[in-house]
């Protein structure tokens, strides 16, 4: 396809084949299930998040060589089981399981959630005790209350919360249709 006369350049959005060149991926909004899709069509590895697919992709039909593959994850090492209490040592590996929850329900109360700051301590204090854990849920509320920034990768939910800030009156209709409005449009 002609890049001066192809749906592209009068606006449209192309069909997401892999004939399209990388800066013409990059120029659209594409899903994770679109992705993959074309992924899966051009043997290109699907795993690691949409931005490290998006990018492996580019090099692909670029035609360079494509980015590292993604790691798997390692199984967890050995998980806290039931019963813990506040002396619980947290093993490397913890995950944000039922066991810690139904123990930080009964510590906390009904308000208690794996928020970002809870999962993050979890995943990176190994050694520390659950007690030390719901120290640093109390010593978070504040911060957690606030605005928080929207991870790059989740374009969709960044794109509402501006334009709710923009149209506080706005409904979540309104919202949607100017989302998809926005996502036809090619970027820069």
């Amino acid at each position: 396809m002609d890049e001066n006369t192809g749906p592209a350049a009068a606006g449209a959005r192309p069909a997401l084949t892999a004939g399209l060149t990388g800066a013409e991926l990059l120029r659209w909004y594409w899903t994770l299930e679109e992705l993959t899709g074309l992924a899966r069509t051009m043997g290109v590895p699907r795993g690691g998040g949409k931005p490290a697919l998006t990018a492996r992709l580019t090099a692909a039909l670029d035609g360079r060589p494509l980015p590292a593959a993604p790691t798997r994850r390692r199984p967890a090492g050995a998980q806290l089981a039931g019963p813990v209490d506040g002396a619980s040592v947290i093993p490397a590996g913890q995950r944000c399981s039922q066991v810690l929850r139904g123990y930080f329900l009964a510590e906390i109360g009904p308000g208690f959630h794996f928020d970002a700051a809870m999962r993050e301590f979890i995943a990176r204090n190994p050694g520390r005790t659950l007690a030390d854990a719901v120290a640093h849920w109390h010593a978070t509320r504040a911060g957690a209350a606030g605005p928080r920034e929207i991870g790059e990768q989740f374009e969709f939910n960044r794109f509402t919360a501006a334009w709710h800030r923009e149209n506080p009156e706005g409904s979540r209709a309104e919202a949607r249709a100017a989302w998809f409005a926005h996502r036809a449009l090619p970027r820069a």
